[in-house]
């Protein structure tokens, strides 16, 4: 699970991200709010962990801007302040879940497999978009328009799933190595390509309207074509 933690100050930074990683999370700091809604926009995080004291842009305005254009990703929202006014801010600006500092680390790791379970809710069911749907705990990929039906490998269910929560948006190379293999490095793009490919197979063969579309120089697209 790839978490965002948004926080200015090092000390409580370096401790949270030593301590997420020990859990075996993957976690990319931001030192202010700006930087961490342009993380937020790539779509890359399955939790934002946002401190509401930071420079540029505090948790409150990250939380509502993220919200306005319609970014989903399950927020903690981080503070020194415990007055119920603070908590209600935090909550009307788009937050999910509120956690006053100091706190324990056992509570925080509580709070993080919540919003997780939360995130993951679809996975009891199922994803439509088009004439497919894709039935995340079979791993099967079913067109509506043709009663066919195909399993679906670990990396196909996944690219299928990060794409359908993000269909209408172009998804990077970079952006799917990332979330899908957790790395970030060129030489493992072609990675990505070969399962792109075998993606669109599955695709083809329930004889589905929906594409995936290269754009050329930028990335991958799910496209309804009907």
């Amino acid at each position: 699970m790839r978490v965002l933690l948004a926080e200015d100050e090092k000390r409580m930074a370096a401790a949270l991200v030593a301590l997420l990683r020990q859990e075996k999370y993957d976690v990319d700091h931001m030192a202010d709010g700006a930087s961490a809604l342009v993380a937020l926009e790539s779509g890359m995080y399955d939790i934002a962990v946002l401190d509401v004291m930071m420079p540029e842009m505090n948790g409150f305005e990250v939380a509502r801007s993220a919200r306005r254009k319609g970014i989903k990703t399950p927020i903690l929202m981080l503070t020194a302040k415990s007055q119920l006014d603070d908590k209600v801010a935090g909550l009307d600006s788009g937050a999910d879940d509120y956690l006053t500092k100091p706190f324990q680390t056992k509570e925080l790791l509580a709070r993080l497999r919540a919003l997780g379970r939360r995130n993951s809710e679809f996975q009891d069911g199922s994803l439509t978009y088009g004439d497919i749907s894709l039935d995340m705990p079979k791993a099967t990929l079913t067109c509506a328009s043709t009663g066919q039906s195909v399993r679906l490998g670990e990396k196909e269910l996944r690219i299928l799933e990060y794409m359908f929560n993000n269909h209408g948006q172009i998804m990077t190379k970079e952006q799917l190595a990332k979330k899908i293999w957790g790395f970030d490095n060129e030489a493992e793009y072609n990675v990505v390509e070969v399962y792109m490919s075998f993606t669109r197979k599955k695709l083809a063969f329930v004889g589905s309207k929906v594409t995936i579309k290269a754009i050329r120089g930028l990335g991958y697209e799910l496209r309804d074509t009907n």
